[in-house]
């Protein structure tokens, strides 16, 4: 067993060695074709709002469609300047679509985008857009690593997106990080 501690000591000294001699440390992660695609990099600044109906409605059950349009018509819609916004309703009630489509058109100019759903529906649809629009001839017959751990909320149908869209031209695709990579596709 000393002599294999030995072996591998006299080893990582002449490695050492070589470093020191050269004078510059290679990173190789650095120096390869490797292109790593981090979504958090292209989340859309803004604040994002849930807009719940549910208090718009009698009893919180029933929509009354002449209470319902002067609640529309009379709110103040200019606080959602630029932000994002899910429209939803958190109770039981049966919502007609034309009711999201009269707040839509009062957020028409006003919000960056609306959508029906929660938070990881606008997400999603916010991701669905950026991705689509994304130019990736970067990657064209390179390794991709798609970076994994994100302090910002991308959906998961983002990674997915970003799949689609990458297969055709990438020559390979991982998931993680270049030191600890899962591979998923190579041509």
């Amino acid at each position: 067993m000393d002599s294999r501690v030995n072996e591998r000591r006299s080893k990582t000294r002449t490695w050492n060695v070589v470093i020191m001699a050269t004078g510059e440390i290679v990173n190789r992660v650095a120096n390869s074709a490797l292109v790593t695609i981090d979504l958090e990099d292209y989340y859309p600044k803004g604040a994002r709002i849930c807009f719940d109906i549910k208090d718009w409605l009698y009893e919180g059950l029933v929509l009354r469609e002449k209470e319902f349009r002067t609640l529309v018509n009379t709110h103040d819609w200019a606080v959602y300047k630029d932000q994002f916004i899910a429209l939803h309703c958190t109770s039981d009630a049966i919502i007609p679509g034309w009711a999201f489509m009269l707040i839509r058109l009062q957020l028409s100019g006003i919000a960056k985008q609306v959508v029906v759903g929660d938070l990881e529906a606008l997400e999603t649809t916010l991701y669905q857009t950026i991705i689509s629009d994304l130019d990736l001839h970067f990657c064209e017959n390179k390794p991709v690593i798609i970076k994994g751990c994100s302090n910002k909320p991308v959906p998961q149908n983002a990674y997915l997106f970003l799949i689609d869209k990458l297969q055709p031209i990438a020559k390979s695709i991982m998931y993680g990080e270049a030191c600890s990579s899962v591979p998923l596709f190579k041509k």
